[in-house]
């Protein structure tokens, strides 16, 4: 043990004496391949030097875990938490069998007390192992940030994509029948009044195909039984398949005994059977129109939300950014959600980088979506001040406690439990806000009202 502290630049300058004494109170600590050292959040009590063996340091975010790097023979790990006397920021696991000598935060204080050098060397490591982290867990949290937003807009896109399919499938199903049911009033022998009046009922069925009524089911079952009666009554077969269409388009027996007037015995089943085609085939097209449409809608949410194709710096719509960054979360906006705009009518554009705006725009009402839990209220307020643009997100849930608030922009910290949180979100949004665009960000909080308002100067070039 003497000799292999002895060679590591952190003790190499201490005298034999300090060293030994140093020995004398380190334990040591054999680790089995496989076998975790210490868990991300426990307690920062011991540092460990590395004698034999490989170990990964390894930071859970967003359920999976980082590899954020592997530590060798020589090497000491564990002294930011013991320094801080702050929990774990990231857990350790063998690599293979390992052994090494743990430290702690008494022989610690004396080393630093014994050894300048000492002292610089841990200053140096410290501050390497901030970047280093600091580094893989930005691109980490960027990627995990990207790859949930992939997954929520794939998820967005296939329900419109798979509406499409299914109603272009069904088209093509109804229209043969639709052929068919055209030639048959073709070939009715009707009077220029009776023409009038079909082509009246095809032109009306056409034009509220792309707005069915909502009916809940047991008023739809009743009034398609009524109708399935009356069309019976009246000698037309498979009547079943004819009702639905017909509750939709606001049919009942007193409007049908109209047709039955018009038309005659032989006419109104083939009257009906028309209706019933041009009314399904105008529907089924209005939705494929409407999926497109949807599908239409989010592509072009996804791209201004990246500013795809745009140069990096560039006059900034405030709330269309909000907007798509809303369309992007869509998949984390539960039924118990409510979203409130209260958006100035004269909000200037600002000069900024709107990918990374969208970032900052992501992180807080992803925040917001966390703490109502499914069930609250989210406010989204713009407004002007003087030269400022100022954005606010505001959310009803529990709060964030007085005595965390003013550490809540700090690198690594998170009120989230370990493993969901890597305390990167709102430092990045400060970094982004305060450093790029020379804004600020503010936090206000209490029970049922926790605000973040993010201050912008319209030309952050100028400013």
């Amino acid at each position: 043990m003497f000799d292999a502290l002895r060679r590591s630049e952190l003790f190499s300058e201490l005298s034999d004496d300090d060293l030994q004494r140093l020995c004398s109170s380190i334990e040591y600590v054999r680790l089995p391949a496989g076998e975790t050292l210490f868990a991300q959040g426990s307690p920062g009590d011991k540092a460990y030097f590395i004698q034999e063996g490989q170990l990964e340091i390894l930071n859970t975010s967003g359920g999976r875990e980082v590899l954020i790097a592997v530590r060798k023979p020589g090497e000491l790990i564990g002294e930011m938490a013991l320094l801080e006397e702050a929990p774990r920021s990231a857990g350790v696991r063998a690599r293979n069998d390992s052994l090494l000598y743990a430290i702690g935060k008494q022989q610690f204080d004396q080393l630093f007390g014994s050894s300048p050098a000492a002292l610089k060397n841990m200053l140096h490591t410290v501050l390497f192992r901030l970047r280093e982290t600091q580094a893989m867990l930005q691109h980490s949290e960027r990627m995990a940030q990207l790859g949930t937003l992939t997954a929520g807009v794939a998820h967005e896109l296939n329900n419109p994509a798979s509406a499409a399919r299914r109603a272009a499938d069904q088209l093509l199903e109804e229209l043969p029948r639709f052929k068919q049911a055209q030639l048959a009033i073709q070939l009715l022998p009707l009077t220029a009044g009776q023409r009038s009046k079909l082509n009246a009922e095809i032109r009306r069925a056409e034009e509220q195909a792309g707005h069915p009524p909502e009916l809940d089911a047991l008023a739809r079952s009743d009034q398609e039984s009524a109708l399935e009666s009356w069309l019976d009554k009246h000698g037309v077969s498979e009547s079943w398949q004819l009702t639905p269409a017909l509750v939709d388009l606001a049919y009942d027996a007193a409007r049908l005994e109209d047709l039955a007037r018009e038309f005659g015995p032989e006419q109104l089943p083939e009257v009906i059977r028309a209706l019933n085609a041009s009314y399904l085939v105008q529907r089924l097209s209005a939705e494929i129109g409407q999926a497109a449409g949807r599908i239409s809608e989010l592509v072009r949410a996804l791209k201004g939300y990246s500013y795809l194709d745009q140069g990096p710096v560039q006059p900034v719509d405030i709330h269309q950014g909000l907007e798509d960054t809303l369309m992007i979360l869509r998949g984390k906006l539960k039924p118990g959600i409510s979203v409130r705009r209260e958006y100035a009518k004269d909000l200037p554009r600002v000069q900024g980088f709107g990918s990374e705006l969208n970032q900052v725009w992501t992180n807080l009402i992803d925040n917001a979506l966390d703490a109502v839990d499914g069930a609250g209220a989210i406010v989204l307020r713009t407004r002007k001040e003087g030269d400022w643009v100022v954005v606010e997100v505001i959310d009803n849930g529990p709060g964030i406690p007085n005595e965390i608030q003013g550490r809540v922009f700090d690198q690594f910290f998170t009120t989230k439990e370990p493993g969901k949180g890597t305390g990167l979100g709102l430092d990045i949004s400060y970094r982004v806000v305060v450093d790029k665009h020379r804004g600020n960000i503010r936090l206000s909080s209490e029970p049922g009202n926790t605000r973040f308002e993010v201050w912008l100067p319209v030309n952050f070039e100028a400013a």
